[in-house]
């Protein structure tokens, strides 16, 4: 008779599996849930506001800022949450970071010009950063990976609500009360989630006398981030692909990065530990992550920039516009969570995702300014699916490999290279349609366009709308012609995604705390003991 029992040193203790009961999870959960609006929200609330705001403050040459200075301070600062939670603790870091995404919008909100704007979404990234990783680390850390898929499936939910709310809520307040309230609103949501977590947070504190932290590797890391996204930002655009400035940029990035190699191999605990990289299913979804993220940031971060420039809607209506894709998101989401608690099973959904979101790339790429607008939108709604079924599950495949006292620092170096392919795909997109907006605009305006129209930089939906018919299509087209072709561009991306998840293992998802990151030793060891 085959003992199927498993070995000694494996079974969990009782204490190991004593988990919190199902009210207080949901009671931890509210305040979670309101940190991920908060930060779902400001990535994608400025989305329909962005034309007005930097055409009122007279920078639309520095438009993809606004969103990359963001997403930049975000990345950089994952791995540094990531870590420092496992090693002191998520509660003090998840209230800071709250703190931080507050003040951030305070600045934002006062801004006069284009520097203070950027610096106010520069430090609500410093907190927003915490905000993601440190709920999803949270998660982990009280749910089962088995029970985790309808927590992470709704987790991703609240990103694509946040997503549908963010734009109608950035064009009401253009048109309305003024685009300084999609920072304002911020401070409201800061301190229900604040309340909420000082309230519902009930979580373990590690032992700090043995924290000691890698300050060389954190600063290696933030220098070759930095010089990465600048380079793909300025590159063609601000500086010649070829000239020193960019070039030494790429060169700071390998150097930073080397040396930040050599750091961690030697340091007593590394921000980003080299080992991570020894596990399949890790690299292989993280890199898939970060493929993907560059697909999904380079298509939103200029969409309602688009459909206001090109079909001539309004702020409001550019946010409407964008509900087919989220609403695919939100119920894929949801639904691939669930399917994941009751199967178990969750390799396919990811692949399935990345088709569709290669479909939709090839779809975006054909738009032309004539087309009419529910095509459009059907197209964003197959992106919505391909992302509702990928986004979550990769996470949920990392979060699986690893034991608990290394969730915080695997769920941040995944989320780290995801937002790595979100500053690219944001800054490379948003460089690359700007430069051939401007170059296009150039070549088809008439030289007497210029008495009509002081400055390009203070080009705003309003202005293109008053214009004289033949200039209104001259832009119009220009700016169809400028973005459309790079989706297309993107397409090879979600292939390259499809193609790596296939060699994902799909093992079992631990049912206890305890087996979190060891569900692959039991798997051999059980087939030992059988055969």
């Amino acid at each position: 008779m085959t003992d199927t029992t498993v070995p000694q040193g494996t079974a969990p203790s009782a204490r190991d599996t004593e988990a919190p009961g199902r009210r207080h999870i949901l009671l931890m959960f509210v305040g979670l849930m309101t940190a991920m609006l908060l930060s779902a929200l400001d990535q994608t609330i400025f989305a329909t506001a962005l034309p007005t705001v930097v055409g009122d403050l007279n920078g639309v040459d520095h438009m993809l800022w606004v969103t990359t200075a963001y997403i930049l301070a975000a990345t950089i600062m994952m791995p540094i949450y990531g870590k420092m939670g496992d090693l002191i603790g998520r509660k003090s870091l998840f209230m800071i970071a709250i703190s931080l995404f507050m003040v951030g919008s305070v600045v934002g909100a006062l801004s006069q010009g284009m520097t203070e704007l950027i610096v106010g979404r520069a430090i609500q990234g410093v907190g927003g950063g915490g905000l993601m990783i440190l709920s999803q680390a949270i998660i982990a850390d009280v749910v089962p990976a088995r029970e985790r898929g309808r927590y992470m499936g709704i987790m991703g939910g609240v990103f694509a609500l946040a997503s549908v709310a963010g734009p109608l809520l950035g064009g009401w307040f253009t048109e309305s009360i003024g685009w300084q309230w999609c920072m304002w609103i911020n401070i409201p949501l800061g301190i229900v989630a604040l309340v909420s977590a000082t309230l519902f947070l009930k979580l373990p504190t590690p032992d700090r006398s043995k924290a000691r932290i890698d300050v060389a590797g954190m600063a290696l890391l933030a220098i070759a981030s930095a010089a990465l996204v600048l380079a793909s930002s300025w590159g063609g655009h601000t500086y010649a692909w070829g000239s020193w400035q960019i070039i030494g940029l790429f060169a700071l990035t390998v150097l930073a990065g080397l040396a930040f190699v050599l750091v961690e191999r030697s340091a007593a605990e590394p921000v980003m530990p080299l080992h991570l990289f020894t596990k399949r299913n890790f690299v292989l979804t993280t890199a898939a992550g970060l493929l993907t993220g560059i697909v999904m940031f380079g298509t939103l971060a200029y969409m309602p920039t688009y459909l206001q420039m090109v079909a001539g809607v309004n702020a409001t209506e550019a946010g409407l516009l964008m509900i087919p894709m989220m609403g695919c998101m939100l119920v894929t989401s949801i639904i691939s969570g669930r399917y994941v608690t009751r199967t178990g099973r969750y390799k396919w959904l990811p692949m399935v995702g990345a088709v569709f979101l290669g479909a939709a790339m090839v779809l975006l790429s054909t738009m032309t300014w004539t087309q009419p607008i529910w095509v459009t939108c059907i197209y964003l709604g197959l992106m919505g699916i391909g992302l509702g079924m990928t986004m979550q599950i990769l996470v949920l495949v990392v979060q699986n490999t690893f034991p608990i006292t290394m969730v915080g620092t695997a769920t941040a170096a995944n989320n780290y290279f995801r937002q790595i392919g979100a500053s690219l795909g944001a800054a490379v997109v948003g460089s690359v349609f700007t430069d051939r907006l401007i170059d296009l605009l150039g070549e088809r305006l008439p030289e007497s366009a210029g008495g009509s129209m002081s400055d390009l930089n203070s080009l705003t939906p309003e202005a293109v709308s008053e214009l004289p018919t033949q200039m209104h299509d001259i832009i119009v087209s220009s700016y169809n012609d400028a973005l459309t072709p790079v989706y297309l561009w993107l397409l090879p991306l979600a292939v390259m995604s499809f193609i790596l998840l296939a060699f994902v293992k799909e093992s079992r998802l631990a049912t206890t705390l305890a087996q979190s990151g060891h569900t692959d030793e039991l798997e051999e060891q059980l087939e030992v003991v059988a055969r």
